[in-house]
């Protein structure tokens, strides 16, 4: 009983562990970021087979904003949720906009992986681009407008004692 928990237990960690693992293309290099105090801003070029993916732990209440841009209308930028076991980018510069506000629900690592559109026709190998990172204060939550006193012909009942 004991080797099955044990079994179990260790196949539970490798499950977490590869969901934690992104999956690279050929000649892609990870570099690892940590969250950061103000803002970061990368620079980079998508070379097809030899760009750079990010990872960047994210914890839960955090707030952000992440800004692409490029002047290349063939490059993008898509986010992944690596605690996630499916492989879709929950965030995309191709159809959700050039910038993505947030605040985080839930620890995780994301995956921030610029690229060049393959199925695009486009002349060279890539383009430049730069990623904004902006670690932003939470906004506190929104109360509703305060109805404007009217006019009365009665004054207002004094507060009931509890």
């Amino acid at each position: 009983m004991r080797t099955l928990i044990a079994a179990a237990a260790l196949f539970l960690l490798t499950v977490s562990a590869m969901a934690q693992t992104p999956q690279l293309d050929p000649g892609e290099k990870l570099e690892k970021l940590q969250f950061p105090a103000v803002t970061m801003q990368l620079k980079g070029w998508t070379k097809f087979g030899n760009g750079h993916v990010y990872t960047l732990p994210v914890r839960a209440g955090q707030h952000l904003k992440i800004s692409f841009s490029t002047k290349s209308k063939f490059a993008f930028l898509a986010i992944f949720d690596l605690s996630k076991p499916d492989d879709e980018a929950f965030f995309g510069t191709d159809e959700d906009g050039m910038s993505f506000e947030t605040t985080i629900k839930e620890n995780a690592t994301w995956l921030l992986r610029p690229y060049y559109s393959k199925v695009s026709p486009r002349r060279g190998l890539g383009a430049p681009f730069s990623i904004l990172i902006e670690p932003l204060v939470a906004a506190p939550p929104a109360k509703p407008p305060a109805e404007p006193e009217r006019p009365s012909l009665f004054p207002k009942a004094p507060p009931k004692p509890q």
